[in-house]
């Protein structure tokens, strides 16, 4: 069986119309991999391969969304990099610590795209006005039995509107990741300005942000003309001591062309 690189194919192959449909051991079955669950030793996850069938080795334990992810991370592997034996750590799975690590990255998007396929991405936003924040993205989060971090990774990626996704710890900029529709000049400072409205998530004990809240893009980016425009953030608390903090883009000039 040759492998199916595109997720939606995996998706419409078994009809699948609704969130709860999606059977990843099924789908691992109809790929020839087999999927078992025991104690793993410095990895989250495995996949072995040999010829065309492998062995996907998952902990039991744990979150069950994050397991599901892992499963689905795994059967990227097995789509795009058939022929190699590699083991997932926790942090190269679903937590936006795989950005800018092949193929981690690769595996973690084939991941979220299996588990919200844009059809089933563009009928739930319908469902909630097509209106896009941190309420929203945890709705969708639940919707699609997903972590939050990985939901809202994937509807920013998928342009939902012009924004950035930026992940920061007590000693900075943990990562980011960005709709493409996003100047790629424009990134977001290794340590929060004390103007941002994420700082004193981060640092003073408040509360998240129950809604997208003005601000200026000069709290957030060292570029020129960053205090001429304007930006929407909001900022929930992640994993540990993360935060992540939504930007919405409202001036064209911080477009790709």
């Amino acid at each position: 069986m040759f492998p199916i690189r595109d997720p939606e194919l995996l998706l419409r192959e078994f009809g699948i119309s609704r969130p709860d449909q999606i059977d990843l051991e099924a789908i691992a079955w109809t790929q020839n991999a087999r999927v078992q669950y025991r104690q793993l030793e410095g990895c989250e996850a495995r996949i072995i391969g040999a010829g065309d069938r492998a062995k996907i080795s998952l902990k039991p334990d744990g979150n069950t969304r994050r397991r599901r992810f892992s499963l689905a991370h795994e059967l990227g592997h097995w789509q795009c990099h058939r022929g190699k034996t590699l083991m997932c750590q926790a942090a190269d799975i679903e937590t936006g610590s795989a950005i800018g690590k092949l193929p981690e990255q690769t595996a973690d998007r084939f991941a979220a795209q299996l588990l919200m396929p844009e059809f089933l991405i563009q009928e739930a936003l319908r469902g909630y006005n097509n209106r896009f924040d941190m309420k929203t993205i945890r709705a969708m989060s639940d919707d699609f039995d997903m972590s939050f971090t990985a939901t809202a990774i994937r509807l920013v990626e998928r342009n939902t509107v012009p924004s950035l996704l930026v992940c920061h710890t007590p000693k900075g900029r943990k990562w980011v990741t960005r709709s493409p529709k996003v100047d790629r000049r424009w990134y977001p400072m290794a340590q929060l300005d004390k103007d941002s409205l994420a700082f004193d998530v981060l640092f003073e004990g408040a509360s998240e942000d129950s809604f997208l809240r003005q601000s200026g893009a000069d709290a957030w980016f060292d570029h020129p003309w960053a205090d001429e425009m304007p930006i929407k953030e909001q900022t929930v608390r992640g994993y540990g001591d993360e935060i992540l903090t939504l930007l919405v883009i409202e001036d064209e000039r911080m477009l790709a062309d």
